[in-house]
């Protein structure tokens, strides 16, 4: 039988703490990477713009109309830009424990959604949307929300060129089924719809 000192017993520790902290890293590395190519596969992913360029964008659209952008402040990665019955607005991305949620007042961020990519955050946002919008074309106008508050749409994204037939044929597969594989399709066509599994 060995006896370990106290000393090498905190080594040992200290050494798994950091291999932890390195995974946690890495992890975390591959998440942002992977948000970042699905972004990019969205065509309404812009990059660098800044929420002056954004604002003059969506200046002219219709409520609803939405874009995702670099965060211009360090703690925040994305933000997404939206145009609201009020003008344009700017709503921060916050990652977190491997997650992205958005970033809101401190009562009610416990509440919110957390999603493993930007794209599924804004693809959930956008179904609230639709559905919220339906409900609200079949009803009685309805007042303002309370305290001044906008209700926040994403109905239409603002792409950065016009998108290929072949994306927007997959986006619209995509809205169908979740079965592609199933599809009587050719797998170098499967493969291709694989690579972006979202419907917006």
């Amino acid at each position: 039988m060995t006896c370990q000192s106290s000393e090498s017993t905190d080594t040992i520790e200290s050494d798994r703490r950091a291999d932890n902290n390195s995974r946690a890293v890495e992890s975390d590395e591959s998440r942002i990477a992977l948000a970042m190519k699905d972004l990019k596969n969205t065509g309404w992913y812009w990059g660098s713009l800044t929420a002056n360029e954004a604002k003059e964008i969506l200046q002219d659209a219709s409520e609803g109309t939405f874009l995702v952008r670099d965060s211009s402040q360090r703690d925040y990665l994305f933000t997404i830009s939206a145009m609201t019955s009020a003008g344009p607005t700017n709503l921060r991305i916050e990652y977190k424990h491997g997650k992205f949620k958005l970033d809101s007042v401190v009562l009610v961020k416990p509440k919110l959604k957390q999603f493993d990519s930007v794209v599924h955050l804004v693809e959930h946002y956008v179904q609230l949307s639709r559905t919220s919008d339906k409900a609200a074309s079949n009803s009685q106008p309805s007042a303002m929300p309370p305290n001044g508050t906008v209700q926040l749409l994403l109905t239409k994204p603002v792409y950065t060129a016009t998108p290929s037939l072949q994306h927007l044929c997959r986006i619209a597969i995509n809205r169908t089924t979740r079965q592609v594989r199933d599809l009587p399709l050719p797998n170098r066509l499967k493969d291709y719809l694989t690579d972006y599994t979202y419907n917006v």
